[in-house]
């Protein structure tokens, strides 16, 4: 049954996203979307959902809005579960009365999402209260894109003492303040301009409604920004949490498939970075690959896991079999803190933990605890080295190598997030060479590229890519190293 959802998903931070909007994402087959729209938001559809950009940007009106609406409701009339993502909230200056004044015209089913309003929001990243006691008891936003018009009582705003927020008026900052003036307001009135609000390029300029468009100009801001004016812009240093941040200003590419990346994106976000997710690998299981082993399961004296897909896959097939682990009286070993937590998760504490995020280490540690003829099973990807089962092969031991899963390329559901990138971070090779087939090397080298150890770095050596390496090669090891790395990076990026 065909419906339309006008979803607000708020300004950038993606973490700003309601419940509501992500479930309701969930079942979109036809979405429609704008720059203004978080690079990570369309990553929350289904793999069939359709997507459409309507690309709306001052200056290139790819689509006007009168041909937006006839979009939606065809879509619609296709049978579609119809998504319009917008930027923050749709009924702030977002024209989504517009939109669903169309759909009533046509007798279409509805629902508006709410979303975090940007004028509140990016204030807030920007350290600026929009109200605060005994300094504004009020606020009124304005839209700026309309700021010579008669509409606007100029009057009224320059007699009031609450903030003031003009949104999207960069283009006429001179002419809201000449208007102020001229109206009354003290030239000496707190001004502030924020450009790209909680986004990792985020900027802030401050001063006073007499210098503070001199100001903007010298720094060079660009739109989308929301100017205010009032005393609350006097607290912007006291109240900058987002901007005091450690990895502030960084936008930071994790590559890994979206299950393995939550951990390292909610991890970044709290240091500051902004994380744009390009799941460049998709799991594609094939654990029947077991069947033929598992007959043999309760004679292995190790089982080697080497990352959380493994795991996974590995338990999940059993289960399917019906197989009673309890037969099983192997000594698990792991490589990682994360497939270490996966395999607790099954219920189950490794024998040995390699801290480093390479099958060397693995070896390493676990070469004294090997004895000549015992058995080994090794669950792993297909495209996975084969450095783990010589080794032990070499020591005299049976090796069993089970490709249980695939990695085949992910894809880009929003081309666009790639430009707004910093640094890349690469796990594997394969996340080397999935993200040149994706997105190309020359984009690719005009980034910073950090590799988690030494086999990801030779794949990017390999096809001329210069990277930093992790010096410790683990999750863990990246997050410890990054804000000294980013430091040192600033001046470049």
């Amino acid at each position: 049954m065909s419906k339309v959802y006008i979803i607000g998903t708020g300004p950038t931070d993606e973490e700003l996203l309601t419940l509501k909007a992500v479930r309701v994402l969930k079942k979109c087959t036809a979405v429609l979307y704008d720059r203004l729209v978080s690079n990570n938001i369309l990553n929350y559809l289904n793999q069939d959902c359709e997507i459409y950009y309507c690309g709306k940007e001052p200056g290139s009106h790819y689509k006007t809005q009168e041909e937006i609406n006839e979009s939606i409701v065809k879509l619609a009339k296709e049978g579609h579960v119809v998504g319009r993502i917008k930027g923050g909230d749709p009924y702030v200056f977002g024209r989504g009365g517009e939109e669903v004044l169309a759909l009533v015209g046509e007798n279409i089913d509805f629902e508006v999402i709410p979303g975090v309003t940007s004028p509140i929001a990016v204030l807030n990243y920007a350290g600026i209260p929009i109200t605060q006691r005994a300094m504004a008891q009020s606020f009124h936003i304005v839209t700026g894109m309309s700021a010579g018009s008669s509409n606007i009582n100029y009057e009224a705003l320059a007699k009031e003492t609450g903030t003031l927020v003009f949104m999207m008026g960069l283009e006429n900052l001179d002419l809201i303040i000449e208007n102020l003036l001229k109206n009354g307001k003290d030239i000496n009135t707190k001004a502030a301009v924020v450009m790209r609000g909680t986004s990792s390029k985020q900027k802030k300029v401050v001063g006073n409604i007499g210098d503070i468009s001199e100001k903007v100009k010298a720094v060079g801001l660009k739109s989308p920004c929301i100017i205010v004016f009032g005393e609350v812009v006097s607290l912007n240093e006291k109240l900058d949490w987002y901007g005091n941040k450690p990895l502030f200003g960084a936008n930071i590419c994790v590559t890994r498939t979206r299950e393995q990346s939550q951990s390292l994106k909610e991890k970044l976000r709290d240091l500051g970075a902004e994380v744009t997710e390009i799941n460049s690998i998709k799991i594609k299981g094939t654990e029947d690959n077991l069947r033929d082993y598992i007959d043999k399961m309760e004679c292995y004296d190790h089982i080697i896991l080497t990352s959380v897909n493994g795991v996974n896959r590995f338990f999940d097939y059993l289960v399917k079999e019906e197989y009673d682990i309890r037969k099983i009286k192997a000594k698990f070993s792991v490589v990682g803190k994360a497939t270490k937590k996966a395999l607790q998760a099954r219920g189950i504490q490794p024998f040995i933990m390699a801290r480093e995020f390479v099958g060397e280490g693995l070896f390493k540690v676990l070469e004294p605890e090997l004895k000549k003829g015992e058995k080994v099973l090794l669950p792993c990807s297909s495209s996975s080295r084969a450095y783990l089962k010589d080794e032990i092969e070499a020591l005299g031991l049976e090796v069993d190598r089970v490709h249980t899963y695939d990695t085949v390329c992910g894809e880009i559901k929003n081309p666009r997030a790639v430009e707004e990138v910093d640094i890349i971070l690469y796990t594997s090779p394969s996340t080397v060479k999935n993200m040149i087939d994706m997105i190309g090397i020359e984009k690719i080298k005009e980034k910073m590229n950090i590799a988690i150890g030494p086999q990801t770095n030779k794949a990017l050596l390999e096809r001329g890519i210069e990277a930093l390496i992790c010096k410790k090669h683990s999750e863990d090891g990246f997050l410890e190293e990054i804000v000294d790395m980013y430091k040192n990076l600033k001046g470049v990026l």
